[in-house]
């Protein structure tokens, strides 16, 4: 086929895919094109020049370019070669990047950039051609899920592993014994997953073979891993201590420095406003506090504020003041955190990154509007009562709502995802403001053990590690959907909902980096309960319905304990035994024998049988503190 021609029908191919009538084209060539659902029809005046669509046979699509009909192999010739054609132009761009990059990984991180947008032109024609761009594409790491090390353990899982019960497991001593890590109080033991040593043999060469510990470091010293928003990922340093400021730089923002300026400025507004130095509009104190925010803003600070409402300290250091959560844009969720409160003696604390985001803007105009029927529509209403936690590029937003920047503004950076802002201004201004904060110092304190921990510890006794693996390894090879997270520990009822946000959030992805589909299970739906409220609740399923792994969360002391006369054993042993019991069960089950042992009607021990091999985790804490909390949060 002549170029000419060639340019003709990948343009009717164009046109065609699009399924609209176009009169005219840029050669001059093409006069008019139908489209399928349309009656033939020709130009009469230009006939040697004119491409035809017609029905044929009610599904066959005839095309004819300058008098001759073109082929199906013609319009598959004129597809790869206009796949081929825009991988190449599109991609021109990412490698001239790559050329004058300083180093590999900004010609990576360039290249990562265009990926997707080439991609895109493919998807537009089809599977097929999405699987022929990436072959004109320069080559790049090739999908986890093609290596050696994955399709060892995908044939581990369907040889061994499904072939092996989890109650033959828990015999062999020596493997439970090797099956558990320990760090500052911490005890994690996984000796009732679906797991032997050669499993975890096999997740540790696929950690090392996917370079985990060179990311973490990548991570901790502030380079940009979040390549798709061109953004560090720097929670750690919201925990990190002041001794290392100047160690991570973010285009050259000292972030750790930064970190403790706007700890410093929290600890001075919050103590002058919990000694009374600070009062609202009309000079009353101001004893309660209202959180406006969403999403992370809302449920990191939220589950944080329900364990310490229960802590010791805690209990004594809020005496006096009240802290309520407004997330959502229902009006009934308004008037439930309004009720009861007098507005004059109301902090109100508006928390948006961006201080656009819909319904906390929607929200903290409403409360702006209570705050004014209440003290009139006076500007010093909101400076007085009004605070905001938002980025530094929304410093103009925050003014125009009518906030004091220089002394009500905490501001807070892009390198920290919305859903890990507890440890930044969003979770450090409503919690400080009640409990003080020295406590919340403290939860810091605790995920940086754990931080350190993640980033120091050996692959083989790094608890965060191990158990990242075993979600992959339940996920993607034992294909179990779900994860249950069950803390025995009421103090705990807000946790499950946070981890939703944090794992589901960041694992809802179904392109790599590359932006290349991936071919396996990633991520789990995660669900949960405290304690016994949960066996009451789904565990029936979990038992004897889907396997669902469960992560365990117990304490070995409770916050408070009580032990009632003639009881034999305190509430919280009670507790504790339902804790220590459920793993079992889940794992060993209950066969026939057993069930017809325990008297058991004939006609209902089949009911009452349970398979077992239902893998999970037990974690075990000292006691649940806000030190604590920041261990398990990290």
């Amino acid at each position: 086929m002549t170029t000419r021609r060639a340019f003709l029908v990948a343009f009717a191919v164009q046109l065609l895919s699009t399924g609209h009538c176009f009169l005219s084209s840029p050669c001059g060539r093409i006069s008019q094109i139908l489209p399928l659902t349309s009656p033939a029809r020709t130009n009469p005046r230009s006939e040697t020049t004119t491409l035809r669509a017609q029905r044929r046979k009610k599904s066959n699509l005839q095309i004819i370019v300058e008098g001759r009909e073109i082929s199906d192999q013609d319009i598959q010739s004129a597809i790869k070669t206009q796949v081929e054609s825009a991988a190449q132009s599109e991609y021109a761009v990412a490698e001239g990047l790559q050329r004058e990059a300083p180093d590999k990984a900004h010609a990576a991180h360039d290249a990562h950039h265009n990926y997707p947008r080439v991609l895109l032109h493919a998807d537009r024609l089809g599977r097929d051609a999405t699987k022929r761009i990436l072959n004109v594409l320069p080559k790049q790491k090739a999908l986890v899920s093609t290596t050696a090390e994955w399709k060892r353990l995908q044939r581990h899982a369907s040889e061994t592993i499904s072939q092996t019960h989890l109650r033959d497991l828990l015999k062999d001593e020596e493997r439970c014994d090797s099956m558990f890590a320990t760090h500052d109080g911490v005890y994690y033991d996984y000796s009732r997953q679906q797991a032997t040593s050669e499993t975890m043999d096999l997740l540790f060469n696929l950690a090392e073979k996917q370079e985990l510990t060179s990311r973490i470091d990548q991570m901790f010293s502030g380079e940009k891993i979040n390549f798709t928003e061109d953004r560090a990922v720097l929670h750690t340093a919201l925990r990190a201590p002041r001794d290392e400021a100047g160690t991570v730089f973010v285009d050259g923002l000292d972030a750790i420095k930064e970190v403790h300026e706007v700890l410093d400025q929290i600890k001075a507004f919050t103590e002058a406003f919990r000694s009374g130095q600070i009062t609202g509009y009309t000079g009353k104190r101001m004893r309660n506090i209202v959180s406006v925010g969403i999403g992370g803003s809302y449920l990191g600070p939220e589950f944080l504020h329900e364990v310490l409402k229960t802590e010791a300290e805690g209990v004594t250091s809020s005496l006096g003041y009240s802290l309520r959560f407004l997330a959502n844009v229902d009006p009934v969720d308004v008037e439930r955190t309004c009720a009861d409160l007098d507005p004059e003696e109301t902090l109100i604390i508006v928390v948006s990154k961006t201080f656009t985001t819909a319904e906390t803007m929607l929200n903290a105009r409403t409360m702006r509007q209570w705050l004014w029927d209440f003290m009139g529509d006076d500007i010093d209403v909101v400076r007085k009562h009004v605070v905001a936690c938002s980025s530094v590029s929304a410093t103009d937003k925050v003014a125009e709502f009518g906030i004091d920047t220089e002394n009500y503004f905490f501001r807070f950076w892009d390198w920290v995802g919305g859903r890990y802002s507890v440890c930044g201004a969003a979770g450090a201004v409503p919690i400080s403001l009640l409990y003080g904060f020295d406590i919340f110092r403290k939860f810091l304190d605790g995920a940086r053990s754990m931080d350190q921990h993640f980033r120091n510890a050996p692959m083989r006794e790094n608890i965060p590690i191990i158990m990242g693996l075993l979600g992959v390894w339940n996920s993607s090879f034992m294909r179990y959907n779900s994860r249950a997270l069950i803390p025995y520990a009421q103090a705990l009822l807000r946790l499950p909902a946070h981890i939703q946000q944090l794992d589901m959030e960041s694992n809802g992805k179904r392109i790599n980096k590359f932006g290349v589909e991936i071919d396996y299970p990633v991520g789990e739906v995660d669900f949960g309960e405290p304690g016994t409220n949960s066996q009451h609740s789904f565990f029936q399923l979990i038992h004897q319905g889907q396997t669902i792994p469960v992560d365990f969360l117990g304490f070995v002391q409770s916050q408070h304990d009580l032990l009632m006369d003639n009881e034999k054993l305190s509430s919280h042993d009670e507790l504790m035994a339902n804790f220590f019991a459920q793993p079992d069960a889940l794992a060993n089950g209950k066969t026939v024998e057993e069930v017809r042992a325990e008297g058991c009607p004939e006609d209902l021990i089949l009911h009452k049988v349970f398979d077992g091999n239902r893998p999970s985790s037990s974690l075990l804490f000292p006691q649940l503190s806000a030190y604590v909390t920041g261990q398990i949060l990290s």
